[in-house]
């Protein structure tokens, strides 16, 4: 348990898990109403956010959320009014944001680059107090979405036009989640980075939904297996000089991929199973 001595240690595992539990709770939401890749032109933009809050000297967390808020907003408000596709949408926001970031962080008093590197790929070393503690308020800000609304988003997520039918808030719900999902990543970002953090939107959720049925089984399972490859992740990194988003990906890679394995035989068994209820009801409609 020696990697639990260092203070920076300490941090680094709070922040992982809350990465874990977040990253995907909201991703759930983004699977099911097919915007897996949204986490990434998010991530981009917030490139801007970090590098506007080294050219100002206030914290590039808080920084990043509000632009990232900023341009989820936007990109939701092109998509609901079919102005211009979600594709060029986050084209814009992937291009626009990477641009954005490595021009301004250059204007910063001894800015480079090289101060973006841990923001795009995660490091448990350069984690401080003060993170964790606006990862804290953020996450807990998210779990409140994601759980307290999840029937609503839910609906949503799966047929707009009946959620709109039923009298649901569509658009005010839309606008949530793209902001739920803008604050995800800036809460992921100190660990997994901002190029990774998608992968820890989706990955989870998809290894979840090759062993489970229904919507909460899948969000449950997703928020355990993300927040086991985080911490499992973010202790490996200890012992081995890598960014810790990269192991945290590729560990969730493994279980996507024991979980497919996994998957092929139960459902054979289900397959299985439905054959021989139906010959039973078959055998008793002839004795009838």
């Amino acid at each position: 348990m020696e990697f639990l001595t260092p203070a920076f240690m300490q941090r680094a595992l709070i922040a992982a898990t809350l990465v874990g539990i977040t990253a995907p709770a909201i991703g759930t939401y983004l699977v099911q109403r097919r915007q897996a890749v949204m986490g990434d032109g998010i991530g981009h933009v917030a490139m801007t956010g970090v590098a506007l809050g080294f050219l100002f000297q206030t914290s590039p967390v808080w920084m990043a959320t509000l632009v990232a808020v900023v341009g989820a907003v936007g990109m939701e408000l092109i998509r609901s009014r079919g102005k211009t596709s979600g594709d060029i949408a986050l084209a814009v926001l992937f291009y626009g944001g990477m641009a954005g970031g490595v021009m301004i962080v250059n204007l910063a008093p001894g800015g480079s680059t090289a101060n973006l590197i841990s923001y795009m790929f995660g490091s448990i070393t350069t984690v401080a107090p003060e993170d964790v503690i606006a990862v804290a308020v953020l996450a807990v800000a998210v779990v409140a979405v994601t759980l307290g609304l999840r029937r609503q988003l839910f609906a949503v997520c799966q047929d707009e036009e009946f959620a709109r039918v039923t009298g649901l808030p569509v658009r005010a719900l839309n606008l949530l989640l793209a902001v739920t999902a803008a604050v995800t990543v800036t809460v992921a970002m100190r660990i997994v980075g901002l190029l990774l953090v998608s992968a820890m939107m989706v990955i989870p959720v998809a290894a979840a939904q090759r062993v489970t049925k229904g919507f909460t089984a899948t969000l449950l399972t997703a928020v355990a297996i993300g927040t086991a490859v985080s911490l499992t992740g973010t202790v490996t990194t200890y012992y081995v000089d890598a960014p810790s988003g990269g192991a945290i990906v590729l560990l969730a890679i493994g279980v996507f991929l024991a979980m497919s394995l996994l998957s092929a035989p139960l459902a054979r068994r289900r397959a299985a199973a439905a054959r021989a209820a139906e010959e039973v009801c078959t055998s008793d409609d002839v004795r009838v």
